[in-house]
């Protein structure tokens, strides 16, 4: 049955930066912060996390918002599979008559977990301190859920009539969980989030050194996801009489192998591409190593040493990584069973059942299981055969209308394509035949990245400008 909430409406949701023609008077821009600001504190505050969390609140709280300042009802819809999982979509609506088909934007409003003994704040308190904003989901991705909710009043309060309609579609589970948003949404109101094409501010980004933009990224591909369980199990015993078979032994041994074993170096033409424009805007060192990955044959120190950012790494190969282990069931006791949860990041070209025996191969060890665990948590014996999205053509509107913004905002930074090395809701809009794009205006320090991890944060500065990046380049999109 369809847990199904009040109408509210389909609107475009995008973390992306926009042209401004004119420079609103003070106090609209003051306006125009204080309600970014509180709708960032409110998602901040409502906790949407899968084990406790409900999006539904978070959904229906924008709507409230939508509706309030102008939004018709039946153009605002919450809908989901179960009373704590429902996704908000709002239609702003375009010019009367046009045939031309609506832009999607995408936002989850879920995050990941986060305990507050972990935390130098509350994660879900909205905390200013040293001119960050704190909180969990102010890098992933409650930033341009807010973004993309504050920049659609100020264009409905404008008077603003875009020349299509823009759907904004604000979503469950795209961080884990059994109800992905875009996913139910595309097999249940595939009419209402239809479109031309999506975008996706869950990827891209402005990348910065100490203040200084290096690049305006965004996303032309993405990695395929997959969790792995490593199992080893045998009769136990008394601890004090110790054997050498020893299931911990076992998945210990495992993951010190996976540790000194990094997938091979691959390129693709995104990839390649993305190293070729870094290397102009990298110095020093850095930019020789950038510059010698790309020759035939790539040297082989040089991706060593770039191996060492964790950026880099992620760009040039398959990653795998243990997040979650556990053994054990006495302490005096021999360990009956022992697991591990592997995280593969998989490079496009591969699949995860490939990826699956590739670790099999690389434990070697006739005592361990490896088995892929799906989105529900289930254990199969193997993965899919199903490999990472193939990139969609690039829009000259879209891209021409992203570099005439980013060029205003981050003059001198060079737009650049780049494969995101986790994954996102486009691969489920991908599939359904609608290219995305991963699009975002919101400048992260190269260093600084916190998503899912401990005191995430974003700068004050960088969400606002944020926000007039979003305003600007969707009124650049659309306005014919």
């Amino acid at each position: 049955m369809i847990y199904r909430l009040r109408p509210i409406s389909i609107v475009v949701l995008v973390c992306v930066f926009g042209l401004q023609t004119a420079r609103p008077a003070p106090q609209s821009e003051t306006a125009t912060r204080g309600l970014a600001h509180d709708i960032f504190k409110q998602l901040i505050e409502i906790n949407t996390t899968d084990s406790i969390g409900s999006t539904t609140v978070a959904a229906q709280a924008m709507a409230r918002r939508l509706v309030q300042a102008g939004f018709p009802k039946a153009d605002v819809i919450v809908v989901g599979p179960n009373d704590r999982k429902g996704n908000m979509v709002a239609r702003y609506r375009g010019k009367p008559g046009s045939k031309l088909r609506p832009i999607l934007i995408i936002g989850h409003l879920d995050v990941v977990e986060a305990r507050r003994e972990d935390w130098s704040t509350d994660p879900f308190k909205f905390v200013e301190q040293d001119g960050y904003y704190y909180g969990r989901g102010t890098q992933d991705m409650k930033e341009s859920d807010a973004i993309a909710v504050a920049d659609f009043i100020r264009l409905k309060k404008e008077g603003y009539v875009p020349d299509r309609d823009i759907i904004l579609a604000l979503t469950a589970d795209e961080e884990g969980g059994k109800s992905n948003g875009v996913d139910w949404l595309l097999k249940n109101h595939r009419d209402s989030i239809d479109a031309e094409y999506a975008l996706n501010p869950d990827s891209g980004g402005i990348v910065t050194d100490h203040g200084k933009s290096l690049a305006v990224e965004f996303e032309a591909t993405e990695k395929l996801y997959a969790d792995f369980q490593l199992l080893a199990t045998n009769a136990g015993g008394h601890s004090s009489l110790p054997k050498p078979d020893n299931a911990i032994y076992h998945v210990a041994d495992a993951l010190a192998v996976l540790e000194k074993s990094p997938f091979p170096f691959e390129l693709n033409a995104v990839t390649r591409e993305y190293f070729g424009q870094m290397a102009k805007t990298e110095t020093g060192p850095n930019a020789a190593d950038l510059r010698a990955i790309l020759a035939n044959p790539p040297d082989p120190a040089a991706i060593q040493r770039l191996s060492k950012d964790a950026r880099y790494n992620s760009t040039m190969r398959t990653t795998c990584v243990a997040t979650m282990l556990a053994g054990g069931h006495a302490f005096n006791a021999l360990p009956q069973r022992a697991e591990a949860n592997v995280n593969c990041r998989i490079f496009p070209g591969h699949s995860q059942e490939e990826i699956r025996l590739a670790l099999v191969r690389m434990f070697n060890d006739p005592k361990l299981s490896v088995r892929y665990r799906n989105d529900a948590g289930e254990l199969q014996d193997h993965g899919s055969d199903r490999k990472a999205m193939v990139p969609p053509p690039l829009r000259a509107d879209v891209m021409d209308s992203l570099r005439k913004v980013a060029s205003k905002l981050w003059p001198g930074a060079p737009v650049v394509p780049t494969m995101m090395t986790g994954s996102s809701d486009s691969i489920y809009t991908m599939s359904a035949g609608i290219p995305s794009y991963g699009i975002c205006g919101v400048a992260v320090e190269r260093d600084d990245i916190r998503a899912h991890g401990k005191d995430e944060r974003v700068g004050t500065d960088s969400y606002y400008t944020g926000v007039e990046f979003y305003y600007e380049f969707l009124k650049a999109l659309t306005s014919g």
